[in-house]
């Protein structure tokens, strides 16, 4: 089978969610995903739970994939993986079962960074969108990174700004908390934003240099003014739900913007894709979208392709397969991963 057609099995185990996909070529076949519900009660997840998970859910979750995209095992020419970063526990599963799995068929074992094959997950062909064409910029949000990308051919990226704190997804989900919302609270605040007033509360933004990010001092800003309001009316939280949640997220998205606009001012790219599980708030979609009034080229990726899923993680691998950056059974796990 050409390289252009090879079938590649894809496995994501980076946090909470065990997904597997079949890609062939550059169309996905398959993209199965285990969500663990366990973690709602503690109110994020726990790492032992998810390791625990992980190893009951990997194995069904292929057979799936497989029998979804109708073919069999002897079909599959190579087998990608997430190596990190991420939780470690999770990562050791999923790297564990590629390895294994890439000795027993005697195929290519494909070592993936997660936060690159969220990039990748544009060139997934499975629409008729137009995909970006290098170089780009990409504002890369999720729970655990927040970064501005500069992305110049599918192996080559670098990083032009990041958070020096918290992350985009992490700050949504810690003032979900605060208003009482189970985990992840994060798409919580989006709907209820859908009824809220965005300028009815306002919160300190941080003043960070350059292109960096900065979410604890919002953070911060969000707990005091709560708590200060309750102070004054126990049902604060309760009779201004919709107006905090646009505000916050007003509040949120407009630092992701403005420092993306420093970044198409100081690189002259203006073509601007979105990727990570915060990728999926309508808000951050929306004035996204409205920047092609500033003659931007906007990509932003299906819904499906915003939270961690094994279909990037197949991608991001094929392009690895045909640049014959192939790992060896001595690749291992990293929690944490250089660009």
């Amino acid at each position: 089978m050409a390289v252009n057609n090879t079938i590649i099995l894809g496995i994501e185990s980076s946090c909470d969610d065990t997904s597997a996909a079949i890609l062939a070529g550059t169309k996905i076949l398959s993209n199965v995903t285990a969500t663990q519900l366990i973690h709602e009660k503690y109110g994020g997840v726990v790492p032992e739970l998810a390791s625990r998970a992980h190893q009951e859910n990997i194995l069904p979750v292929v057979e799936r994939a497989i029998e979804e995209a109708g073919i069999t095992l002897k079909d599959i020419q190579a087998v990608a993986f997430t190596q990190g970063p991420g939780l470690l526990g999770s990562l050791v599963i999923g790297t564990s079962f590629a390895k294994a799995f890439a000795l027993a068929r005697n195929i290519p074992l494909l070592a993936v960074h997660h936060m690159k094959a969220h990039i990748l997950a544009h060139f997934i062909n499975d629409t008729e969108k137009e995909k970006p064409t290098f170089p780009f910029l990409c504002l890369t949000v999720s729970g655990g990174h927040t970064q501005i990308v500069l992305v110049e051919s599918h192996l080559k990226m670098s990083i032009l700004g990041k958070t020096i704190d918290d992350a985009a997804g992490e700050a949504f989900d810690k003032a979900a908390k605060m208003l009482g919302f189970y985990y992840p609270g994060g798409p919580l605040i989006d709907k209820f934003a859908q009824l809220g007033n965005p300028d009815k509360f306002t919160f300190s933004k941080p003043r960070i240099q350059g292109l960096d990010f900065s979410f604890s001092g919002l953070k911060t800003s969000i707990l005091y003014s709560i708590r200060d309001a309750q102070k004054e009316n126990p049902n604060f939280i309760e009779e201004n739900r919709n107006d905090l949640c646009a505000s916050i997220q007003k509040s949120i998205v407009s630092i992701l913007i403005q420092k993306l606009e420093q970044a198409v001012q100081q690189t002259g790219v203006n073509q601007v894709a979105l990727a990570g599980g915060v990728s999926a708030n309508s808000e951050l979609r929306k004035v996204l979208n409205g920047k092609k009034m500033d003659d931007w080229k906007v990509f932003i990726p299906k819904f499906e392709y915003c939270t961690d899923n094994a279909a990037m993680i197949a991608i991001a691998g094929k392009f690895l397969f045909d640049s014959g950056d192939f790992a060896t059974q001595a690749v291992s796990a990293k929690a944490r991963m250089d660009w």
